[in-house]
């Protein structure tokens, strides 16, 4: 198919002997996309004997030829060409191509390039000149498209008419349509939070079979990075990206994409945007939670994150999350500062490792993380242990004690939990002995701080953070007195608000001893009484 040109003017001679070709400029050409132009024809025209595909191509880049003009590519300097907003734009999103040449530039065309076909991109097609000649003399020229789709990403060169010739080629410019498939997840290895100076391993991973991987830094144009997709044990397609080192500006927020080899700039979806926690040295906050650190499917769970240094924004972050969960901050009480990050009824995915920040709207940088939380949600394995006690439940202060939890279950792990305690459980490698699996816990010597209830779980290096079903609680009872079993100097006065001893039996004594006293004198008082009755009547007689 060939080229229509619209001249304002033209002549086309056939010189006898040699055929040559002269056309009177300006001259627009008007060709269909997807119009074939031969390399030689992006040079200079060739002479021939008739009116040959090369003919054709020369009308459609609508030069001046004539026997005293010919046309020297690669003598002028290339032009610039790119793309405003940017070379990444989201499906049907306006976009501007430019390009600029130097100050002679009379006019500018445009050159898409698919595999071994060059395509002028003119009028009629899928893009427009919005001016065939420079906005300003030897300045630029833009094209637009109204809508990014598919068909207009791809691979672009521009190049523009000088007194002497065409240009060479531009530098090519990549443009991208996202938003053709489904989006990937990016997640940072090991935590979001790193410290200023780190270094921190981004994971883009989807499930569908995409060839390559990019990662995007927010506020750059350019891809931070690509890489071969690599299938994983889970069967999910992904890429490991490192970065760093880190510092604590500016923010490092990162957005990926997945794209096939057979169409490289037609991109997926953006992921949700991950942005890493910069922690520097600031005073770390402490992280808690008033429901202890084992809870049950269903049971109301809120993380406390305080801080005595005043920050007004906090971050909870999880191991292995993909992003933290943010929230602003406020002052509980006089001197703190802190946030309630309320996680709603507990799931099994609420189980984990958590860490909280502190930072400053005004900065970038965040504080050093608080010391970890583990949260264990109970229930979710499907045995209960058994949980023993020797010599036995009730013990006198300054006695060994050993606590046993087994099961017939395998077990890699066992816990054991007392009953209001705000730390963290005590927890064993499970020994395999006799056809169980146990651990024994030991607490010698023991003294009343380890009265309480005790409970034993079982769990999994697989999921530590899942519980089996609890055992039935213990009740460890102690008595006698603590000073037998601690140094001298610690000893409380008696009678102090402080002294550990039990003054029951004492105290019954004493009350026994008072009523036996108050008997014996109600005794006297009514004997005194009845001899003064007596002694008038005998004196009568």
């Amino acid at each position: 198919m060939g080229c229509s040109p619209s001249c304002e003017a033209a002549d086309v001679t056939t010189h006898t002997g040699r055929t040559g070709l002269r056309l009177v400029t300006p001259c627009v050409s008007v060709c269909p996309v997807g119009t074939e132009v031969p390399a030689s024809a992006l040079l200079e025209p060739e002479r021939g004997d008739a009116m040959t595909p090369t003919l054709t191509a020369l009308l459609c880049l609508g030069l001046s030829v004539g026997p005293r003009t010919r046309v020297h590519a690669g003598t002028l300097p290339k032009p610039t060409i790119w793309a405003e907003p940017s070379s990444v734009i989201p499906w049907w999103t306006s976009v501007t191509i430019w390009c600029q040449g130097s100050l002679e530039a009379r006019e500018y065309r445009l050159l898409k390039n698919e595999g071994n076909l060059w395509t002028w991109v003119t009028q009629g097609g899928l893009w427009t000149w919005v001016a065939q000649k420079p906005l300003e003399p030897g300045d630029k020229a833009n094209l637009s498209t109204t809508y990014m789709t598919d068909r207009s990403a791809g691979r672009y060169h521009c190049r523009y008419l000088s007194p002497t010739g065409w240009s060479e080629l531009s530098d090519p410019l990549e443009l991208v349509v996202t938003g053709s498939h489904g989006k990937p997840q990016l997640s940072a290895l090991p935590s979001p939070v790193v410290a200023s100076g780190g270094n921190v391993t981004l994971q883009c991973a989807s499930r569908l079979g995409f060839d390559r991987f990019v990662l995007m830094k927010e506020g750059e144009r350019q891809p931070s990075s690509t890489l071969d997709s690599q299938r994983a044990p889970s069967g999910q397609f992904q890429a490991l990206f490192p970065v760093g080192p880190v510092t604590p500006s500016p923010r490092w927020t990162f957005r990926c994409h997945g794209y096939y080899n057979n169409a490289p700039q037609v991109w997926s979806y953006p992921s949700d945007p991950l942005e890493l926690l910069v922690s520097g040295m600031s005073g770390k906050p402490s992280l808690l939670t008033l429901q202890g650190p084992v809870v049950t499917s269903g049971q109301s769970l809120t993380l406390q994150c305080r801080s005595d240094v005043g920050y007004d924004r906090f971050a909870l972050s999880k191991e292995g999350a993909r992003d933290p969960l943010w929230l602003l901050g406020r002052q509980p009480q006089a001197g703190l500062s802190g946030a309630d990050f309320a996680l709603g009824p507990v799931r099994p995915s609420h189980g984990g490792r958590y860490t909280c920040s502190g930072g400053h709207s005004l900065s970038s940088e965040w504080s050093a993380p608080s010391n970890p939380l583990d949260i264990l949600v109970a229930g979710q394995l499907p045995y209960t242990p058994s949980l023993s006690v020797q010599p036995g439940p009730m013990v006198t202060s300054g006695e060994n004690v050993t606590l046993r939890c087994q099961s017939r279950s395998a077990v890699d792990t066992f816990l054991l939990s007392k009953e209001g305690a705000a730390g963290p459980p005590l927890r064993l490698r499970s020994k395999a002995r006799a056809g169980q699996h146990q651990a024994k816990f030991s607490m010698h010597p023991v003294t009343s701080a380890h009265r309480g209830t005790y409970r034993c779980y079982g769990s999994s290096s697989t999921s530590p953070h899942l519980l089996s079903q609890p055992s039935d609680p213990l009740e460890l009872r102690v008595s006698g007195t603590a000073d037998t079993v601690s140094p001298p100097q610690n000893k409380s006065a008696p009678g102090s608000a402080s002294d550990p001893r039990d003054y029951t039996v004492e105290n019954v004594i004493r009350m026994g001893v008072a009523a036996f006293i108050l008997v014996a004198l109600g005794i006297l008082l009514l004997e005194a009484r009845h001899s003064q009755t007596r002694t008038p009547g005998a004196a009568s007689s």
